[in-house]
C-alpha cells in the first residue's frame, strides 16, 4: 500500500480505445503498398512499438511515405471514434489527491495531445508525452524522463507506469518504476508474460486502489 510518487499512464488500450482509427489508418497505408489488411485482433495483437521504430522494418525504403499516408488517415478520424476504457475516467479521479499524473505513449505526441484536449482530460495531467517527443519512444526510458521532467518531478522507484502490454511493463523496469498491468493482457500472451509488479484488470479495480491509499 506504499503511495506513488507520481502515475504515469500508457494511452491506447489503458486511458482509452481509438484502435478504429489506428487500424484505418494502417489498412488504408497496407491498400496502397498492396499489403494484406489486418483485423481488430490483429492490430491489438501487433501494434506495440511508435511508428518511427517499427515501420521502416514493415516498408523498407518507403518507409517515410508510409508514415504520411497513416498519418494523414488517422487524423481524418481518430476524434470521431475515440472512447475512453471502461473505468478510466474514474482511476484518473482517483488519482488526483493522490500524485501528479502524466502520460507516455507511442501515439505520435500532436496526436494524444488532441485525444486528451477532446475528451477533456488536459488539465489532469502534467505531462503529456508521446511518439517523437523525445529522443527515442518507448520502451527506451527517454519520454518517461521527459514527461518527468515536465512534472519537475526526479525519477525514482516509486513512479508507477500503468498499461496494458508486456513492452509497458518492459519500459516501467527499464525506467526502474513500478509497472503496473491494467487488464489481462490477452492481446499480448497474458498477465504471466507481462509479469507486472502490480496488476488491476480494469480502470475501476485501480480507481479503488487509488482510493485506498489516498485515505491510508
Amino acid at each position: 500500500m506504499t503511495r506513488p510518487a507520481a502515475l504515469l499512464w500508457d494511452w491506447d488500450n489503458t486511458l482509452v480505445d481509438g484502435w478504429a482509427a489506428i487500424q484505418e489508418g494502417l489498412n488504408t497505408t497496407f491498400r496502397a503498398f498492396a499489403m494484406p489488411e489486418w483485423d481488430r485482433t490483429t492490430v491489438l495483437a501487433r501494434v506495440r512499438g511508435s511508428l518511427r521504430d517499427t515501420f521502416p522494418g514493415m516498408f523498407g525504403a518507403e518507409w517515410e511515405r508510409a508514415r504520411d499516408i497513416f498519418y494523414d488517415r488517422v487524423k481524418s478520424c481518430h476524434l470521431d471514434v475515440l472512447t475512453p476504457m471502461a473505468g478510466a475516467a474514474a482511476a484518473i479521479a482517483a488519482a488526483v489527491p493522490l500524485a501528479p499524473q502524466g502520460v507516455v505513449s507511442n501515439k505520435q505526441g500532436p496526436l494524444l495531445r488532441a485525444e486528451a484536449a477532446h475528451l477533456g482530460w488536459t488539465t489532469q495531467f502534467g505531462a503529456l508525452v508521446g511518439a517523437g517527443d523525445a529522443t527515442a519512444d518507448k520502451p527506451d526510458p527517454a519520454p518517461m524522463l521527459m514527461a518527468l521532467n515536465a512534472m519537475r518531478i526526479g525519477p525514482s522507484p516509486d513512479i508507477w507506469y500503468i498499461g496494458d502490454t508486456v513492452l509497458d511493463m518492459q519500459a516501467a523496469r527499464r525506467a526502474g518504476f513500478v509497472a503496473v498491468l491494467l487488464g489481462d493482457a490477452s492481446h499480448d500472451g497474458g498477465v504471466a508474460a507481462a509479469a507486472p509488479d502490480l496488476h488491476f484488470m480494469n480502470g475501476d479495480a485501480l480507481a479503488r486502489h487509488l482510493l485506498a491509499l489516498a485515505k491510508g
